[in-house]
């Protein structure tokens, strides 16, 4: 593995405080246990967690925190996947499977919270991989992340397919009372059969919206991204209903739909698994994505008409300005340059 491009002086104006993470902090372990076999964890020792967001983003938030890079929900479309080459790693079934926890990730959270330089901006979670993926329920880093911004009283969201966020709902009901606090959950379909290849790691989009049922039950307003939406797998419109129908059943407070995107990385993991599974499919992708990452305009626009006829229908609505999330296009984490660790963001 190749940690030195984020560990190693490479530039002559780089300060050396300015990696991730020593080298000699890593610590790599296996357990053996179901629910971990064939996962390799690499533990280090950041040295910063807060991560500005580059001036050229779209997003509507500067700084984000990722305690975690690769993630076990093994989401076959995942745009993070370019993220793991940096560390010459694997973007197919190694960024499933080789998991870099960053263990001190809240306590330099609260140290970095308490600066003078730092001014109490919004902080955004899960916006490159999942902070409540499986690795959580072992090393518990969310507690002390949501500790530290609430005793700051630090604005923050977070985006999410798992439902261990729940078990830190007390933490959540007390930052909110102290701070704006926004949760999504991310669902983009309620197949179960494409869910099963698709999103194998994650839990079932029924109990994705059971979480976002609880958490609005206990006054914390949840809205959902439908995302991805999966051309030729996913959009038929009985599909959409079925999917917006349930959304709003669970009382989601706004639902924001995104087609698929394909960035590298990703793009090469999703086809080879659409050759396998799909491969009647493997030339309409092409076509459809024959001119990048996104699918074409006028895709992204029917199917965010339909959703949102569908969302009035059932009596949610797109989001709007001042509802509890307002998730963007994802966007995903840059090799770090210049002079210090930035980082691009979401799902």
């Amino acid at each position: 593995m190749r940690w030195d491009n984020l560990t190693v002086e490479t530039r002559h104006d780089r300060p050396a405080d300015a990696a991730l993470f020593g080298a000699d902090a890593v610590t790599t372990r296996t357990f053996d246990t179901p629910e971990f076999a064939g996962i390799t964890f690499h533990e280090i020792r950041a040295r910063s967690i807060l991560n500005r967001v580059p001036g050229a983003s779209r997003m509507p938030f500067e700084w984000t925190v990722n305690p975690y890079r690769g993630c076990t929900h093994a989401c076959v479309y995942c745009f993070a996947r370019k993220t793991h080459s940096y560390l010459d790693l694997d973007t197919g079934t190694g960024f499933d499977t080789q998991i870099v926890v960053k263990v001190n990730a809240p306590e330099l959270l609260r140290r970095q919270l308490a600066s003078p330089r730092w001014h109490g901006e919004h902080v955004a979670m899960g916006t490159n991989v999942d902070c409540y993926q499986r690795a959580e329920g072992r090393y518990r880093l969310m507690p002390g992340i949501l500790s530290a911004l609430r005793d700051r009283a630090n604005p923050f969201s977070i985006l999410t397919k798992g439902t261990l966020i729940l078990r830190d709902l007390d933490l959540l009901r007390q930052s909110a009372e102290v701070t704006d606090v926004g949760v999504s959950v991310s669902v983009g379909f309620t197949d179960t059969d494409l869910w099963r290849t698709v999103e194998p790691g994650t839990p079932a989009p029924q109990r994705r919206l059971d979480v976002v049922r609880t958490l609005t039950d206990h006054g914390i307003g949840c809205g959902v991204l439908m995302a991805p939406v999966i051309p030729f797998l996913g959009d038929e419109p009985a599909q959409l209903r079925a999917t917006v129908r349930a959304i709003a059943a669970a009382g989601a407070t706004s639902v924001t739909p995104l087609a698929l995107h394909l960035r590298p990385g990703a793009r090469e993991w999703f086809m080879a698994w659409l050759g396998q599974h799909h491969p009647y499919l493997v030339r309409r992708y092409e076509r459809l994505y024959a001119d990048g990452a996104y699918a074409p305009k006028w895709y992204q626009r029917r199917i965010t008409r339909q959703v949102h006829e569908l969302a009035e229908e059932y009596g949610i609505g797109p989001t709007r300005a001042g509802m509890p999330r307002r998730t963007p296009r994802p966007e995903p984490e840059e090799e770090p340059t210049g002079s210090g660790p930035t980082q691009l963001s979401l799902i």
